[in-house]
């Protein structure tokens, strides 16, 4: 091989190198700052992302825009299975309301079947009490602040606490019956010449002794008047079983007595003798009370009761079957188809004001003359009685 041919090849070869060398580089290197896709145009990261630019959360979205939620709707709201409060809560105080069992309670079944609904307008704890002496008690200690009595009751706790409680409200007026079984039938006071009616203690016997003496009766000479039985339900069972032939009964017992016993009849409306002889409508027999304490202290509170109570007597007037459950519910009565069925006779009402004070004044001063003892020997005066102004 000659050095020309030599020559050649060399060249050739250095040529192939170069040429190789040349295609294994890239125009820009990773070291050189060459334009590239990262640098040539704005990426992904340099432009604004889907973070930095306004976004599905940083755009008003289906959060931050009105929504069906937020707007308003065109379809009504559904309405409730609770019940809704009858009105926004007067107060927040605790009123605590003891209730008497019996006639003296019913007025009041309505308002305790509201307030645990939650529907009442005061924070009110009920409780229901079988004995008088212990609602007069609970009075005087403080734990009641407002509660039902007989209205002598109320006017002897009132002598006796000098002026401690108020008159709020009437709820009862006459609910005496002389009830008979068996026996000559009585249709008068002249008939009863003679012959022994057991009565309950404190107010059937001092209303049915002030009967007699008006209607010409002198009381334990031309009429004997028994107190052996001195609780209603225990006269009532006497009269039915036939131990007893005349009797004095309060409504729910004149009820209970004749359900339990065909032969017991109602001989005399008391109530309506009661007129004949004395101011219409002037015998009272239950009422509501509070605290005079507590009534000074708490006027707006005493309003609202007073509002409220008055439509729960209502509403007891108004649908006798509804409530006579709510009353045994409450644990005032425990029967609902008797209470149902006496509720007509018990003469349940609601008098405040100017009215309450006359025809509660009237009934005292028949009672002063009659039984002094029973009203706590003295008329109240006119602080007894708790006026709205």
């Amino acid at each position: 091989m000659n050095k020309k041919m030599i020559r050649s090849i060399v060249c050739m070869l250095i040529a192939a190198l170069l040429l190789f060398a040349g295609c294994s580089q890239s125009p820009a290197s990773s070291e050189e700052p060459a334009p590239s896709s990262q640098g040539s145009a704005p990426s992904s990261e340099a432009q604004p992302s889907s973070e930095a630019q306004p976004s599905s959360e940083a755009q008003p979205s289906s959060e931050a825009q009105p929504s069906s939620e937020a707007q308003p709707s065109s379809a009504e709201p559904e309405p409730s299975s609770e019940p809704e409060p009858a009105s926004d809560p007067v107060s927040a105080v605790q009123v605590n309301v003891m209730v008497l069992s019996g006639t003296t309670g019913f007025g009041m079944a309505s308002l305790m079947d509201q307030a645990a609904n939650g529907n009442a307008s005061l924070a009110y704890n009920f409780s229901v009490e079988t004995d008088a002496s212990n609602v007069t008690a609970a009075l005087v200690n403080g734990t009641v602040d407002i509660a039902a009595l007989p209205t002598n009751a109320a006017s002897a706790l009132y002598n006796k606490t000098q002026g401690g409680v108020q008159l709020l409200a009437l709820n009862t007026l006459g609910v005496l019956y002389l009830v008979q079984n068996g026996g000559d039938s009585v249709a008068s006071f002249e008939d009863l010449k003679g012959k022994t009616v057991y009565a309950p203690a404190q107010n059937p016997t001092f209303i049915f002794s002030y009967l007699c003496e008006k209607n010409g009766l002198k009381v334990g000479e031309d009429v004997i008047i028994d107190n052996s039985y001195a609780q209603p339900a225990d006269l009532r069972t006497a009269l039915a079983s036939g131990e007893v032939e005349l009797a004095v009964l309060p409504e729910p017992m004149v009820t209970i007595a004749k359900s339990a016993s065909e032969d017991v009849t109602v001989a005399m409306d008391l109530t309506q003798e009661w007129d004949h002889v004395s101011p219409v409508g002037s015998l009272v027999q239950g009422c509501i009370v509070v605290r005079s304490e507590f009534a000074k202290e708490h006027t707006a509170e005493i309003s609202a009761f007073l509002k409220e109570y008055q439509a729960s007597i209502e509403a007891l007037l108004a649908d006798p079957a509804g409530v006579s459950v709510m009353i045994e519910n409450a644990g005032i009565f425990n029967k609902a188809a008797v209470a149902q069925k006496a509720i007509p006779n018990c003469n349940v009402c609601f008098i405040a004001g100017e009215e309450m004070k006359e025809r509660m004044n009237a009934f005292l001063n028949i009672m002063f003359e009659t039984a002094p003892q029973s009203i706590g020997g003295a008329i109240p005066g006119d602080d007894f009685y708790y006026i709205e102004g």
